[in-house]
C-alpha cells in the first residue's frame, strides 16, 4: 500500500514539482494550498506523512500544527519554510513537529527526511485502521487516539509513537539504542535518559499501578518489552 502524504504548500510550481517527485518515488500525495483546508483535510483522513508549510494563507503552519496536535492528529509532520531562525525552529518542534527543513533545499535532502520519518512509523499495525487493547486502554490507530477506561489519554506525538511502536512489537526485548533509532530517527540528538523518562510518562498515564507496570516492563540493564 502507497504512504499517503498530505503537502500544504501555497507556492503552485513548488506544489507541482514535490507532487511529480513524490508520485514517482511511489507516494500517493493530496495537496492544500491554505492553512485552514489543510486542518480540515487531515483531521478527515488519515496520512503516513503532513509536509507543512508555515507561511500560508489563510491559517499559518504553526497554527495548523498545533491544532492538529490538539485534535490528535499524531502523523508526523516535516515543516517546510523560507525561515532560518532558529526560534521558528524551537517553537515548531516544541509544537509538535517532527523535523524541519529550510527553503530552498536539495530535493535528495528532502526524500531522505521524508523516508527516515516514514521509517519512524510501525508498519504492521495501522494498515487496515485497526485497534489494541490492554487493561483499560484502548488504541485506535485509524484516528490516532487512545482512550483509557473509555475516557482520551492526551499523548505527545513522541509518547504516541513510542508506545505504537512497543505495542507494533510487543513482546520482543527493545533496546534503548533500537528505541533511539527508530521512534526518535535519524539525527536526533536525544540525552541519556530520555527513553527512560518517556516510558515513565507513559505509565502514568496508562498503568493502574505506575510503579508495578504491568504492561510497559522494564528489562533491568537491558531495556524494554511490552506485554498486552
Amino acid at each position: 500500500m502507497s504512504k499517503r502524504i498530505l503537502l500544504v504548500e501555497d507556492e503552485p510550481s513548488l506544489v507541482r514539482s514535490l507532487s511529480d517527485r513524490l508520485g514517482a518515488e511511489g507516494y500517493e500525495v493530496s495537496s492544500a494550498t491554505d492553512g485552514e483546508s489543510a486542518s480540515e483535510l487531515a483531521a478527515r483522513e488519515v496520512f503516513d506523512l503532513i509536509l507543512l508549510d508555515v507561511m500560508l494563507p489563510k491559517k499559518n503552519g504553526m497554527d495548523v500544527l498545533r491544532d492538529l496536535r490538539q485534535e490528535g492528529v499524531a502523523s508526523p509532520v516535516l515543516m517546510l519554510t523560507a525561515r532560518s531562525q532558529v526560534v521558528d525552529k524551537v517553537l515548531g518542534l516544541k509544537l509538535g513537529a517532527d523535523d524541519y527543513l529550510t527553503k530552498p533545499f536539495d530535493m535528495m535532502e528532502l526524500l531522505a527526511r521524508v523516508e527516515a520519518l516514514l521509517r519512524r512509523v510501525p508498519q504492521s499495525v495501522d494498515t487496515e485502521g485497526g485497534s489494541f487493547t490492554f487493561g483499560e486502554v484502548r488504541v485506535d490507530f485509524r484516528r490516532a487516539e487512545v482512550r483509557r477506561g473509555g475516557e482520551p489519554v492526551e499523548l505527545s506525538a513522541l509518547e504516541y509513537r513510542l508506545l505504537a511502536y512497543m505495542i507494533d512489537h510487543r513482546g520482543e526485548l527493545l533496546t534503548r539504542d533500537r528505541l533511539l533509532d527508530e521512534v526518535w530517527g535519524y539525527d536526533a540528538t536525544p540525552y541519556t535518559r530520555t527513553v527512560d523518562q518517556h516510558v515513565s510518562a507513559l505509565r502514568r498515564k496508562l498503568e493502574d499501578n505506575p510503579s508495578r507496570p504491568r504492561h510497559l516492563l522494564t528489562q533491568h540493564g537491558l531495556g524494554y518489552k511490552f506485554v498486552g
